[in-house]
């Protein structure tokens, strides 16, 4: 494991706080200030996002969002997640990130949401591939995972995209607000995703 130097000693290196993508795509940090912004565009994609993602029932004001932000910038502190503003020209289009990292067995999964608007543009496979890029060559992690509902296309073809395995489908993975939705189970490791 590529580890660095923390006040507490030697530990597993942290997710960097910017990636770049190109020179209109980036994935900084999340950060407190961005909190309206995000908070907007989660407003006006809500009935979209609604389809997918079962937390929007938790975000109904800007206090949640700031609450939420606050969870993800812990959690990037002890080294247990990260969760990164997709900015596209300069404007903050949706979030992706890792909602775990379990460093004992170097592996990961990703989460992400982009706006309804910036669909179908390859956004989220391109924001997925530079965080694979990252996992696996900076933070010398072995196993990505994307889980995605059966239902979410979307998702289940970014996946198949980036080369990702379909290792299974997991039955009632989740509630969806009035009804548990099957996953896609996706996977790839560090020698996989070197030989693609």
């Amino acid at each position: 494991m590529t580890e660095t130097k923390t006040e507490e000693g030697i530990g597993p290196k942290r997710p960097s706080p910017l990636l770049t993508i190109d020179s209109k795509l980036s994935l900084s940090l999340l950060s407190l200030s961005e909190a309206e912004e995000i908070f907007n565009v989660v407003e006006e994609n809500r009935t979209y996002l609604r389809k997918t993602l079962p937390w929007l029932d938790e975000v109904n004001c800007l206090s949640e969002k700031i609450s939420y932000i606050s969870h993800c910038i812990s959690d990037y502190e002890t080294n247990k997640g990260i969760m990164y503003s997709i900015i596209l020209n300069g404007k903050i289009i949706g979030t992706v990130g890792l909602n775990w990292i379990d460093h004992e067995n170097k592996s990961c999964g990703v989460g992400y949401w982009v706006s309804e608007e910036c669909t179908r543009k390859g956004i989220a496979t391109r924001c997925c591939s530079r965080l694979i890029d990252h996992c696996f060559n900076d933070l010398n992690l072995h196993r990505f995972v994307l889980e995605a509902t059966v239902e979410n296309i979307p998702s289940c073809r970014v996946a198949e995209k980036l080369g990702l395995r379909l290792e299974g489908v997991t039955k009632d993975r989740e509630w969806l607000y009035d009804r548990y939705v099957d996953a896609n189970l996706y996977a790839i490791t560090k020698p996989e995703w070197n030989r693609s």
